[in-house]
């Protein structure tokens, strides 16, 4: 086997963090990732078609509407035809789902700034402009 190269060692590091971050903060409040995402998403776009859920979270129908309908059932989701077209349902946070939300959004504050800790302004700057490089450089190789 060949010897693990400079860039094997990036993208080995950067997916292992990316994996890790996105299920920390769901363990670290006992939620599922979808159940975060979802509060995340109503709490930003407000009243939102489970078919725009569904594309934003980037999972299937049938999730989307067990999700929404968990929530709705524990009061922190409310569901209503859409009146422009009532073929698709608009899902929105309650008081409580509101609420919730905001406590997440603080809790998920406080969890970044733990796991940044040790971490300088500028090593975050670094970290930043290598990943915009990295992104440019992604839809500059799609492009050719």
């Amino acid at each position: 086997m060949s010897e693990e190269t400079s860039e094997d060692r990036f993208f080995r590091e950067f997916g292992a963090a990316h994996a890790e971050l996105r299920q920390a903060f769901a363990r670290h409040v006992g939620m599922s990732p979808l159940r975060v995402q979802l509060l995340v998403r109503l709490r930003r776009d407000g009243e939102i078609s489970h078919s725009n859920l569904r594309q934003a979270l980037g999972i299937d129908g049938a999730t989307v509407t067990r999700l929404v309908k968990e929530f709705e059932a524990e009061g922190l989701v409310g569901r209503r035809l859409d009146p422009g077209d009532n073929r698709y349902t608009l899902a929105a946070l309650t008081a409580s789902g509101e609420r919730m939300a905001n406590d997440l959004a603080r809790s998920h504050q406080s969890y970044q700034e733990r796991l940044l800790d040790g971490v300088s302004t500028h090593e975050q700057e670094v970290v930043l402009r290598v990943l915009r490089r990295v992104r440019a450089n992604v839809t500059e190789q799609e492009s050719r």
